[in-house]
């Protein structure tokens, strides 16, 4: 490395620093629009995964089971190349080739039902770790069990949960990057890209990894903010120290 020679103005050049702003847009937009997907859905797994209906209770085992024992990458191939094929032709060859941007809302989706898993997992531990008697409370003051949950539980449990939710999110915005396997133009794709046609491995890794640096620093700070904000007094954080 001592004897490298470093080439940073090339990446100032057209089109290598269009490609950088590009490639990290693609990556915050999988990985918000993934976040859009996974936080609600795996809530509502999570949920569902303590309340006394044993069929609700299996199906949102089998699904935290099967996303979360699965490797993200067999399951981006599996969106992308294996489900087309098991629909009718129509069906299949619009998801493929008519649908707009279908790598990229095949990242989305796959990224998003993967971390939906992960998120139903922090939701369950956080209701679980509530103690019985607030339930108990709740539904000896006359409230039915979804209002047990609504206005008691969820409340507290969300509160509880921000640290494990906030490395959920970093993980589904590094784990963005796999969508390159696809053919997604996101920012580690984009700097294999400047490699390929410049040779400036480095500059192009380096700017990639302080751009990756950056953002998740700003979420943590983010979440911690949050996190001091809504913390309940002498509650133990789930995940925290």
């Amino acid at each position: 490395m001592g004897g490298y020679n470093w080439n940073w103005p090339i990446l100032l050049k057209d089109p290598y620093l269009g490609w950088i702003i590009s490639g990290f847009a693609n990556t915050c937009l999988i990985a918000v629009l993934a976040w859009a997907i996974a936080f609600p859905l795996g809530s509502a797994i999570g949920i569902g995964r303590t309340v006394d209906n044993r069929a609700l209770r299996l199906a949102a085992t089998t699904y935290v089971e099967i996303f979360r024992n699965i490797p993200l990458l067999v399951q981006m191939f599996v969106w992308y190349f294996v489900v087309p094929e098991l629909l009718p032709a129509e069906w299949g060859r619009w998801i493929k080739r008519d649908m707009p941007h279908p790598q990229f809302i095949t990242a989305v989706m796959c990224l998003g039902l993967y971390t939906a898993s992960r998120v139903a997992e922090q939701v369950r531990s956080g209701l679980e770790a509530i103690p019985r008697g607030q339930r108990n409370a709740g539904l000896a003051i006359g409230l039915t069990p979804f209002q047990v949950y609504r206005y008691v539980l969820v409340p507290v449990a969300f509160r509880t949960i921000i640290p494990p939710l906030t490395s959920d999110f970093l993980g589904v915005f590094k784990n963005s990057s796999l969508a390159l396997t696809i053919g997604v133009l996101e920012l580690t794709s984009q700097s294999r890209q400047i490699e390929e046609y410049t040779f400036a491995a480095f500059e192009a890794f380096t700017i990639a990894t302080v751009l990756y640096c950056l953002v998740t620093g700003l979420v943590i700070v983010v979440m911690r903010t949050v996190e001091n904000r809504t913390r309940i007094a002498g509650a133990i954080t789930v995940g925290g120290q």
